[in-house]
Formats: C-alpha cells, structure tokens, sequence
C-alpha cells in the first residue's frame, strides 16, 4: 500500500519535494490550503444557488454510469453558463423530484469561475495560480469549474477515469485542482487514486459524434484498482490531479453532505478539438489573471 504523503503549501509555493511527490504520485495533497471560514462561506454561496435554482428549468441528471446526460442539450451547452444537474436517485420514474430540491442536485457545472463572484474568486487565488505554476503548468486557461455535491444518502459514485478523457488537448495538458468544501472521509465518497497511473496512457476520449456525446475506447486494459489509495480531505484541503490519473469517489450513503468544487486548467498553446463535448463559445477561457 502506498503511503499517502501530505503537505501544507504557504501561498501556493511548490518545494522540490512536493513537486517530486507530483510527478511520482500523479496527485499532491495539500491541507489548509483554503481557510475554514472561506469553505463555510462558499457552501454557503453554493445552497444559494441552488435555492435560486428553478427546477422547471430541467430535470437533467447526471450519471456517470448511464451517461443519459450526454443527449441532453441543457448539458452539452453548460461551458459557458451555470446549470444545475440533479442526482439520479432524486428523480423518480415520472420525473418528479422525491427528496428536497436543497438536497437533489449532483453537480453545478461549468463556468463557475467566470460568472459567480464567490467561485471566480476563489480560483483566481494568487495561491492556486502560484500552484499552478509551480507543478509545471506554463500559460494555463481555466477552461471548466464545477460543484461536486455528494448529496446525504444519495450521493453518486463516480467510477475509474482520467480528466484528459473529458478535457482533451493535443498534447495533453489538463490539470485539475480538487477543494475540499466539507470533510470528504472514506464513509461520505472521498477521492480514490492510482498512484503513479498517470504514467498510463489514456482509455478513454469523451466526444461529440454528430450532436450526441458519446465515450470512445482507446485502451481496454482494467484499471488497476487493487493499488488505490483514498484521500481524505479535511475542509480547506486542496488535491491538485495529474489529466491522465486515474480516480474515482464512493458513493455518500451517510448523513453528511460532501461538497466540493473543481476547477481545471489546459495550457493556451494545446490545441483543444471541436469535438471535446465542452465548448465556450460565447465565453473564450482565459487565465489566472
């Protein structure tokens, strides 16, 4: 079993050795990275939005494993706009919701960090662009954000994939930056990795196939899943995620929420396909500035 190594980063600044861990591992954890009062203060912000939130607008749920999402317009056209995507066990068969709208939605996706002042703010942080640059990212573009709310006792498992499979550039640059709002623990669907699997190639391509998203299989080998480690991530923590390693999270069949907000970058200089299922097209991405 691998031993999970933390750090505490003052402003963003990377050591050698916590860039060692990066380029080992695939992931670097670093606790306190955002203040507790500012995590209470942005799951504050999120129940807003969520209270604001007309559920006549859609019904979209997202689920990894049917992927039913990928037909839906109100998704493929998120890039460049705040939308609210629901968990699966929230809507029933004739489409009504069966637990309170405040505890039905999965995700809030995909321009968090350009058009809601509290999210824009936080991944416009001096500290997260310094970290950015300090695990090798060049002239980064934040090019998606989103909320990851494990909801109590219906929160989603998310299964085995690689964030160049949504967010592909040629070549490959996508890094992500995971912030823990709530404690993630393993009973309330913390992440999982594979240490070292982003030495791996990619699997998987997500991509639109004339109107329809739809996941490509590149490499059919199984993912290694006996050498995974889980992360817990007290709130204020920060995982910074390698684009081809492989994670996942468990399911939150527990009391507590687990909210959490991830922000990912690609260099300026990749190409980015017309054919990545997300577009910004009323919105081009721009940097940390």
């Amino acid at each position: 079993m691998t031993n999970i190594v933390r750090f505490e980063a003052e402003e963003g600044t990377v050591s050698p050795t916590m860039l060692d861990a990066y380029r080992r591992d695939g992931f670097l954890i670093i606790d306190r990275f955002i203040p507790e009062e500012t995590c209470r203060a942005l799951v504050t912000r999120a129940e807003a939005l969520i209270e604001a939130f007309d559920p006549s607008e859609s019904r979209t749920v997202f689920d990894t494993g049917a992927q039913t999402h990928g037909e839906d317009d109100y998704f493929r056209k998120s890039g460049d706009k705040i939308r609210f995507f629901y968990e699966p066990e929230a809507i029933d068969a004739s489409g009504m919701l069966n637990v309170p709208k405040s505890r039905a939605i999965n995700k809030i996706g995909h321009a968090l960090h350009d058009l809601d002042p509290a999210f824009a703010a936080l991944s416009r942080r001096t500290a997260l662009r310094r970290l950015a640059f300090g695990i090798g990212l060049a002239d980064p573009l934040l090019i998606q954000s989103m909320l990851i709310l494990k909801q109590p006792r219906i929160g989603e498992e998310v299964g085995w994939h690689q964030d160049a499979c949504y967010l592909y550039t040629e070549p490959l640059s996508v890094t992500g930056f995971w912030i823990a709002l709530e404690d993630a623990r393993r009973d309330n669907g913390c992440l999982k990795a594979i240490p070292g699997g982003h030495r791996g190639p990619l699997r998987q391509r997500y991509r639109d196939r004339s109107g329809r998203l739809a996941l490509e299989d590149l490499d059919p080998t199984p993912w290694p899943s006996a050498e995974a480690v889980e992360i817990e991530a007290p709130r204020g923590t920060l995982i910074a995620l390698h684009g081809l390693l492989p994670h996942a999270s468990g399911a939150n069949r527990t009391s507590r929420s687990r909210y959490a907000f991830a922000l990912h970058a690609v260099e300026r200089g990749a190409h980015y396909p017309a054919d990545n299922w997300l577009q910004r097209s009323a919105m081009p991405a721009r940097g940390f500035d």
